[in-house]
């Protein structure tokens, strides 16, 4: 579902919005439908360490069989951003949770493998990490010549992850 991807794009944003950034993943062996898990820090000041982290502020939650471990590090009162297509809910607990119908919105615009930029743009806007022309301007550095076919699905993906979030939040973009 493109979540390192995705992870990639963030860091790349948050970077060129003048961010410092770390950023780690963890997958395992299988090739496709299997956990996998990046790791984006992001701050204003410097950073020193490699980013293991205990405990997070945020989350970007793509399928709920993941879910009980993300849960256990989310901070009391912080926020996760879960993909409602494939888990209608989340348990609750001591944080807020934003269902976004990534899957359905990826589906509308064609492809539903284009969820992981849907709810990366809902995640950005959210929480505010990056900003929804950032992500785009990262995206097309990240994909490589023989994908650029996907750029404007991409892009019409983040943005439409984007106004979610606004819609949602009853912010305007």
């Amino acid at each position: 579902q493109g979540v390192q991807l995705a992870a990639k794009t963030l860091a790349m944003a948050a970077t060129a919005a003048g961010r410092q950034v770390m950023m780690s993943s963890h997958y395992g062996g299988e090739m496709r439908g299997g956990q996998t898990e990046a790791s984006v820090v992001v701050a204003d000041a410097r950073l020193r360490s490699v980013p293991i982290l205990e405990s997070t502020w945020s989350a970007y939650v793509m399928h709920p069989r993941y879910w009980p471990g993300v849960a256990a590090r989310l901070r009391p009162g912080e926020v996760a951003v879960y993909n409602s297509t494939v888990a209608a809910e989340l348990p609750g607990g001591d944080y807020a949770l934003s269902a976004v119908p990534a899957g359905d919105i990826a589906a509308s615009l064609g492809s539903q493998m284009a969820a992981g930029f849907v709810l990366l743009g809902a995640f950005a806007a959210i929480t505010g990490l990056a900003g929804t022309d950032g992500l785009v301007a990262a995206m097309k550095q990240l994909v490589p010549p023989y994908r650029t076919q996907h750029v404007a699905l991409n892009e019409a993906a983040l943005r439409a992850g984007s106004d979610a979030a606004a819609v949602m939040t009853g912010a305007a973009r």
